[in-house]
């Protein structure tokens, strides 16, 4: 198959059924590497990272070993790799939810890896247990990788841009509960735990999840409350007057219902320099954030450092 090395076309309606499958696919992999890996703050542990190759769960320990789990969006198979050089793999196509679940669990257990994880999605309404869910069994492999593509080129940026901030922040991260890619900047106060409810999930863990003060930005697929692929930016405690910020980025808005800033992937895909417009208004959102909530930014932030002459 050839690869696409630039913004690729992703129109949600394309392969939203796709989508709603490698949610739950992502989502039985990722309650694995909660069961594998000790908690690091606001459930770093449990995130993917973007890899040349599709999206990977890394260096889970067991039992004195490590291991990675990968899904490979070139190939188009998941593969389990252990450190003592053992690999089980299977291809990743269209097959239920159910079948994918039974065929990842025997997969760990030939490598020795015995572990049991709660069978309920979370953050979906009206989830359905992974090892009865049926009706979830589509797999476009043309648009799974437009999906790892994109994240690619989403991830790129906003590790330029994570790269401004000296202050407490997290990696560039997939969370598949949400299925998003996010990074997170912290102004180092502590935060109210949330009032809202998220499906499947216990108010102690979204409490974890937002203990301290936080401007974030992610990139959603298609599958968020916007309905179409986006970039996003929230801060929490939300400070007064975010909503009204003026922006210089013409195709951004600022969504009520979400709470949230929403910068439209095909305005991003489809300009002249997406690179410009996706750091534009990750940066002025951020700075409307800061500023409203008086972040100490002169301790916390720095110019991009100039390595072209080292």
């Amino acid at each position: 198959m050839s690869k696409d090395t630039t913004w690729p076309d992703l129109p949600l309606a394309a392969w939203s059924e796709t989508c709603d499958t490698l949610q739950l696919w992502t989502q039985i992999v990722g309650k694995v590497r909660i069961a594998l890996t000790p908690l690091i703050n606001h459930w770093w542990n449990a995130t993917f990272f973007v890899t040349a190759r599709g999206l990977s769960a890394p260096a889970m320990p067991y039992a004195g070993r490590t291991v990675d789990v990968i899904f490979d969006f070139t190939n188009h198979r998941l593969i389990i790799e252990t450190s003592d050089c053992r690999v089980e793999s299977f291809p990743l196509e269209a097959m239920a939810v159910a079948d994918f679940y039974n065929e990842f669990m025997q997969r760990l257990r030939r490598l020795g890896i015995d572990i049991h994880i709660w069978t309920m999605p979370g953050e979906i309404e009206n989830a359905i247990p992974f090892d009865r869910d049926r009706i979830h069994a589509q797999y476009d492999p043309i648009y799974a990788q437009k999906f790892w593509l994109a994240l690619v080129q989403a991830s790129r940026v906003m590790n330029e841009f994570r790269a401004r901030f000296i202050g407490k922040a997290s990696p560039v991260h997939f969370f598949w509960g949400s299925f998003d890619l996010a990074v997170t900047r912290f102004s180092g106060r502590p935060a109210p735990p949330p009032k809202g409810v998220t499906p499947n999930v216990a108010s102690w863990v979204m409490a974890e999840a937002y203990s301290h003060e936080v401007s974030s930005c992610g990139f959603w697929p298609g599958n968020g409350g916007y309905g179409r692929a986006a970039f996003y930016v929230y801060a929490y405690p939300e400070p007064a007057g975010y909503g009204d910020t003026h922006l210089a980025t013409p195709e951004a808005f600022y969504d009520e219902g979400l709470g949230q800033f929403i910068l439209p992937y095909d305005a991003v895909h489809q300009s002249g320099d997406p690179d410009k417009l996706l750091l534009g208004f990750l940066q002025e959102t951020y700075v409307a954030a800061a500023e409203l909530a008086k972040w100490d930014r002169a301790a916390l932030e720095r110019e991009p450092a100039d390595v072209t002459s080292n």
